[in-house]
Formats: C-alpha cells, structure tokens, sequence
C-alpha cells in the first residue's frame, strides 16, 4: 500500500487535472459572454421602443386631429363647445347637443349596468352552485363578444317596438308627474331617444363590467369571508363591509372600462339614438352622440363640416382622457387611504 502511495505522489504535476480558480467574491466567470450581452441589449432596446410607442401613436393621433380641425378652431374656437346649431347649409357648426347625448347615454348605461353588474357577480361568486357557475359565466364573455352593430340591429327590430308600445308610455304615465324630474320622461313615445341609447349601452357594458368584478371578487382570501361569516355576517354584509373595501380598486378599473365603452360606441347609439341634432328636456326625445355624429356624417362631409367633425372627435378623445386621469386619481387617492389606515 505504501508502494501505491508512492507511485501516486511521484505522478508529475503538469498531468494532473487543473481546478478551476474561484474568488470568494466573483463566483461567476470574469469575461462575460459577448452574445449574451448583445441579446440582452437588443431585447431591451425592443421592450423600450415597445413601450414609448403607445406614446407616439397617443400624439400621433392628437396631432392629426388638432390639424385636420384647424380650420373650426380658428374659426369657433372655445364657442364651440356651447354653440347648439349644427347647420351645414349655412356652415354653422356647435357641439352641444353631441357633447350632451355622449354624456347622458353613458349615464344612463352605468346607472342601470353598475348594479347589475354587482347582482351578477355576487351571485357568481357567492350564490351560485358550482355546475351553473361556469356556463353562466361562459355566457357574459359570450355577450362581451357580441358585435356592437348586432346590438344596434336588435335594439331597432326588436327592443324598439316593444319599448314604444309598452314599456315608454307605462314610464310616462308613471314617471312623469313625479315633480322635479317628471319632465325627463315626458313627450310621445318615439320609442328611440336618448334613454333608449343609454340602455342599449348598458346592456352592452355589463358583460365587461360583470366579468372585471367576478374576477376581483374572487381574489379575496377565503378566509376573509369565512370569519364574516362566522361573524354571524350575512351575504350581503359579507359583500359590502369584507369584499367591496378589499377590492374597490379592481372595481372601479372595472367599471371605468365599461365608461370607456359607452363614450366611444358607435353603430349600436347610431340605430337608435334619433340622431337629431337639437336639444331636450325629455330623455325620451331623438338625440345625438358624438361617435353617432361621426359616423352618419363623416363619409359625406367636406371643408368646414369636415373639420367640425374633426373637432368632435378631437373633444371625444379628451373626453375619455379625463375620465381616465380621474379614475386615476381616485385609485392613488384609494392606495393612499388604505396606507394611511394601515
């Protein structure tokens, strides 16, 4: 045995097998690879022209409108945006009554959609047995599929008809000697106004609404709720007091989506909104919105309607800029109370 002891230490120390150096600081080699370091700077350049991107295309989109209402703008300038005549056989232009109908349609969509929306997700996440649960929601998503000319289609055929002969003249006769708003509902039955556009709208929010709110709701810990209840707590406490303060973020991202949707919607506002330009004290009378506008106009318009037109879609885009600046807020205003309280 000390034979092969000696044999082995008398081995030469250039055939022995080299170790690899390792500092206690670099555990990593010391020249990293040239390719790697390229890939990972181009993957980086990529993501960041990604990202800046959405910025162009956002002042792209300013800048084309800005220069093709060049000519309303100077000629109306901020008279624009109270001026209630839309005449183009003697070139006056004004944004009133637009402007009012976009806003009141989507209104009128988040007032009826808001607490539906709640009523579906609740019983989805709360009420439901499980077998009903995924076909149930399988049908919302489907709904949110629906193309908004469907929706415009269908409310013109059918909901229209049914609206003027039944459901209007029972709201006018009920609603409208309430004192103080009874004039909102009061006027003939046209079946078709700004009430029937908004609930057309609501409609079609509440899927999008409906499914942001089902998903908030289930990221609550069970746990959560399983205390409330033990509690004593009911469904609806549950909901209200353990639920709703847990995810009011999600749900007023949820319900801003659904506003984004009824500012910008076109074809299903323009079948059956009336798209009459004057004004009203009665919901139930012929409007106008601004996407309806555009699309029944655009296509004809030309010189001095053009740029009006322009100029409207320009104060939509802003529109639905403040309304996203103001959820905004109101979500850092959320984050910072939940800090302040924790």
């Amino acid at each position: 045995m000390s034979a092969v002891m000696d044999n082995s230490a008398s081995i030469p120390s250039d055939r022995a097998t080299p170790t690899p150096v390792m500092t206690a600081g670099n555990p990593t080699p010391a020249s990293p690879n040239n390719k790697n370091a390229l890939m990972d700077t181009l993957f980086k350049n990529l993501t960041r022209t990604f990202a800046f991107l959405v910025f162009i295309l956002l002042a792209a989109i300013m800048v084309s409108l800005i220069y093709g209402s060049h000519e309303s703008l100077s000629k109306y300038g901020l008279s624009f945006l109270w001026l209630n005549d839309w005449d183009p056989v003697n070139q006056v232009y004004g944004a009133v009554v637009p402007i009012v109908g976009t806003l009141l349609t989507s209104f009128i969509a988040l007032i009826i959609a808001v607490p539906v929306s709640f009523g579906i997700a609740m019983f989805l996440t709360e009420l439901a047995p499980a077998w009903l649960r995924r076909p149930l929601g399988t049908a919302i998503e489907m709904l949110a599929a629906i193309p908004s000319i469907i929706y415009g289609m269908w409310g013109l055929f059918v909901f229209v008809p049914v609206f003027q002969q039944y459901v209007q003249p029972l709201m006018i006769s009920v609603l409208g000697s309430i004192p103080g708003v009874g004039m909102l509902f009061q006027g003939p039955a046209f079946g078709i106004g700004i009430f029937t556009a908004g609930l057309i709208l609501s409609i079609m929010v509440i899927p999008f609404i409906a499914a942001v709110m089902r998903d908030v709701f289930e990221l609550v810990p069970a746990m959560l709720k399983e205390s409330a209840y033990g509690l004593g707590s009911t469904t609806w406490e549950v909901m209200w007091r353990v639920v709703l303060p847990y995810t009011r973020s999600g749900v007023i991202g949820g319900i801003m989506l659904g506003l984004g949707r009824a500012l910008g919607e076109t074809m299903a506002v323009t079948f059956v909104i009336g798209n009459a330009f004057r004004l009203s004290e009665s919901l139930f009378a012929p409007g106008n919105s601004i996407a309806s506008a555009l699309a029944n106009q655009f296509n004809e318009a030309s010189g001095m309607q053009r740029s009006a037109l322009l100029e409207l879609g320009l104060i939509l885009f802003l529109i639905t800029t403040v309304v996203l600046a103001i959820s905004k807020v109101m979500l850092l205003r959320l984050s910072a109370s939940e800090g302040t309280k924790s």
